[in-house]
């Protein structure tokens, strides 16, 4: 089997294998996407009955944070996470996602707040940006959840809980996961990769 090799050197143009790599990232996380809705639901059937609807959302979203880190530390390119992130949650709404088109928007943001972190880094310490995302990640999913679903009515108390549980959620999935997935990838000689 043939090895990809990905390069940290800053090209103008995405190889083939660049493209059809990102592509493989958006088909895989829509699926994986699409079946964290059932999964969202049954969880939230648990939460709702005890007043925690809003930690359905903190527990998660770490998983739906995925397809961004995993291209930006992956292909290691300027905007890649946020490519994937979209590609990602396009895929999940084409199979027919809960939220249908919406999905993109939480796409965007997910994509958004995952490159930003690599972008502290000036796109060089991808290993201190993936750490990063994590976080900027979630403040950037909770500033969204704050408008959008309301979180700006809770004490506190209970917006640091929710905060605290999403980074832990995004941190696990997005972050150890992810950097666990492509040290899997090198070690299997399928994968180059330039420091």
């Amino acid at each position: 089997m043939e090895q990809v090799e990905i390069s940290s050197r800053s090209k103008s143009k995405w190889s083939l294998r660049e493209v059809i790599l990102m592509a493989l990232i958006g088909i895989a996380f829509g699926v994986i996407y699409f079946i964290m809705d059932p999964v969202y639901t049954a969880l939230d059937a648990v939460l709702v009955p005890l007043g925690l609807h809003q930690y359905t959302i903190a527990i998660t979203i770490g998983p739906w944070m995925m397809a961004a880190p995993l291209s930006s530390y992956l292909l290691r390119r300027v905007g890649a996470g946020l490519i994937g992130e979209l590609l990602g949650a396009t895929g999940e709404a084409l199979l027919g996602g809960y939220w249908g088109v919406a999905t993109l928007i939480s796409g965007f943001i997910q994509g958004i707040g995952s490159e930003l972190g690599f972008t502290l880094t000036g796109y060089k310490n991808w290993k201190t940006g993936l750490i990063l995302s994590t976080f900027t990640g979630t403040v950037m999913t909770f500033v969204w959840s704050l408008f959008h679903d309301g979180y700006l009515q809770f004490g506190f108390g209970m917006l640091f809980g929710l905060f605290i549980v999403r980074w832990i959620s995004i941190a696990f999935f997005a972050g150890v996961l992810v950097y666990w997935i492509v040290n899997l990838l090198e070690k299997s000689k399928l994968l180059k990769m330039e420091q």
